[in-house]
């Protein structure tokens, strides 16, 4: 019985470590599609790249950081408590606070990065990014929507 017992949670383990490489390998897949995406949109020199995209991977990473903690901290502690009805008006107004704090420091992220590339993009490139970023999410949210329908 041991070993029927050994035998299956090596298999669930191998078929989690195999979801969550697929995971990684399609988030890479992804951020390499919007990286050519944008490159194509924006038609930066090779100037501007060079200075563009070290800065616009830190913010990607920060926001990517700060969206995953609203996730975790957040999200999740809802869920722990079983639904919203199952949170204390304190802790209720625990995770709104957060919830605020995480919104500021996303728009002063926001504020950060547009100082630094300001200085050397002008500030139609900068609402084209704009602009992409948003069509990208829009082409990406469409093919996945499209997949999970057939």
């Amino acid at each position: 019985m041991k070993k029927y017992i050994l035998t299956i949670s090596f298999l669930l383990l191998g078929i989690l470590q195999i979801n969550a490489q697929e995971k990684k390998e399609s988030r890479e897949k992804i951020k390499a599609l919007k990286v050519s995406y944008l490159t194509a949109e924006l038609q930066l020199s090779s100037s501007e790249a060079q200075k563009f995209w070290p800065i616009y991977n830190v913010h990607e990473e920060k926001m990517d950081n700060l969206r995953n903690k609203w996730r975790v901290d957040i999200k999740n502690k809802i869920k722990d408590a079983g639904n919203l009805e199952g949170l204390s008006e304190a802790e209720a107004k625990k995770l709104v606070l957060m919830n605020e704090d995480l919104g500021k420091k996303m728009i002063l992220e926001k504020e950060d990065f547009l100082e630094k590339v300001s200085k050397f993009l002008p500030y139609k490139k900068i609402l084209k990014l704009h602009i992409s970023e948003r069509e990208f999410a829009r082409k990406l949210m469409r093919k996945y929507g499209n997949r999970n329908k057939k």
